[in-house]
């Protein structure tokens, strides 16, 4: 039996999309409501990339679910099973949460941007709804929200050379889930040591959705090349 699956409006693109299929994207898989590039026609040309060089990835279905006021730090170590006591501003951790039979239902990696403002980069399940329940049923001081910052996965063992030739040798000292607010030009990122691969990288976390097209195709268009396991085919 042949059949097709519908794609509606629920499902966004992300500010890298127009990028992603300049480059000749052949398949996209849907996250957190959103396109994500699953791969490029070569798979295994894409895995020898990661393996020995560099690639780039969409990543932005990695949406920021931002934890802001008084009790941001409260919600947080109520989420997570880790103890967050001890984070600093700039510094980012994996934080896994359960729901309140101890099952696992996201694995955020969590970014400190000040005492009282979090980001959550979530997996694919709606944790902006889970924590603004939370935090309304509890009566904590503290704003839910989906901010337009979309990351950019560069990945691979040659990723450190090509972020140090964009913002200079400071990223060097950037130590793993660390993060600086910092500019590509007049462009706002967030770029934290990070990413989904052993082999090491970073990701650019755009702040200004417009600039997608700037980012993405780096003004020559560095190819896209392989994609998180999560959403191989």
């Amino acid at each position: 039996m042949t059949f097709q699956i519908g794609i509606g409006p629920n499902n966004r693109k992300s500010a890298y999309f127009d990028a992603t299929v300049a480059e000749g994207v052949a398949c996209f898989s849907v996250y957190n409501h959103m396109f994500i590039p699953a791969h490029f026609g070569d798979p295994e040309g894409e895995y020898d990339a990661l393996m020995n060089g560099v690639v780039m990835w969409d990543v932005a279905a990695q949406r920021q679910v931002e934890l802001s006021g008084p009790d941001a730090a409260r919600l947080i170590q109520y989420l997570t099973t880790r103890d967050m006591s001890k984070t600093r501003i700039g510094q980012g951790r994996y934080v896994p949460m359960c729901d309140h039979q101890g099952r696992l239902i996201n694995d955020p990696v969590l970014l400190m941007l000040a005492q009282d403002r979090y980001w959550l980069s979530i997996a694919d399940s709606d944790i902006a709804l889970w924590a603004s329940a939370i935090a309304a049923e509890r009566g904590w001081d503290v704003t839910v929200a989906e901010p337009h910052v979309s990351p950019l996965a560069v990945q691979g063992p040659k990723a450190e050379a090509v972020i140090t030739a964009l913002f200079g040798d400071w990223v060097r000292d950037l130590r793993y889930f660390g993060f600086k607010q910092t500019q590509l030009g007049d462009i706002p990122l967030v770029l934290a040591r990070s990413g989904w691969s052993k082999q090491g990288g970073f990701e650019l976390y755009l702040q200004d959705s417009s600039r997608g097209g700037a980012v993405g195709d780096g003004k020559g268009r560095r190819r896209a090349l392989w994609h998180p396991p999560r959403c191989a085919q």
